[in-house]
């Protein structure tokens, strides 16, 4: 087992990483509001595709498809920070608090993508790419909580 990380250098991971969260959180809410944009025709989901002009409908499937492509990227990387986090040699407590920076961005950036499954037409093409993406982001996020928790937390005590 290698030798825990300097308190100096831990700080300057978890700086880094809000800064990073931050600039992440920026570009997600700046696709919501795109995204909410190219929905303003209707107020009531799903909607029928048929029924909006094809301008319209086209301004929305490129904002789908920006910000599907934005939530594949984001589990991406979210999946490959929580491994590095998990492999540091950073104390429990410590992985913790990154881990909870983490967990905290990824509900905000949830709220953002559920957009995707909300703000639809009601017939929409199967996406398998887009579901197993959404169950990566699941697992990672579940991940993160049960190593927040703790696994000793969750075993019965003797």
């Amino acid at each position: 087992m290698s030798s825990p990380v300097s308190s100096a250098a831990f700080e300057k991971a978890r700086t880094g990483l809000w800064g990073s969260l931050q600039k992440h959180l920026t570009t997600i809410y700046a696709a919501e509001k795109e995204f909410r944009a190219a929905t303003a025709f209707t107020t009531t989901f799903p909607f029928s595709a048929s029924s909006i002009d094809p301008q319209q409908l086209f301004e929305y499937e490129q904002q789908r498809r920006l910000l599907r492509d934005l939530y594949v990227d984001e589990t991406t990387q979210l999946d490959s920070l929580v491994k590095a986090v998990r492999q540091k040699s950073y104390e429990e407590d410590e992985k913790k608090q990154l881990l909870l920076l983490i967990l905290g961005y990824m509900d905000i950036a949830a709220t953002v993508f559920g957009l995707l499954d909300t703000h639809r037409p009601g017939k929409l093409d199967k996406d398998e790419e887009l579901e197993e993406n959404a169950a990566r982001f699941e697992r990672v996020r579940n991940f993160v909580r049960l190593n927040i928790r703790g696994l000793p937390n969750l075993l019965p005590r003797l």
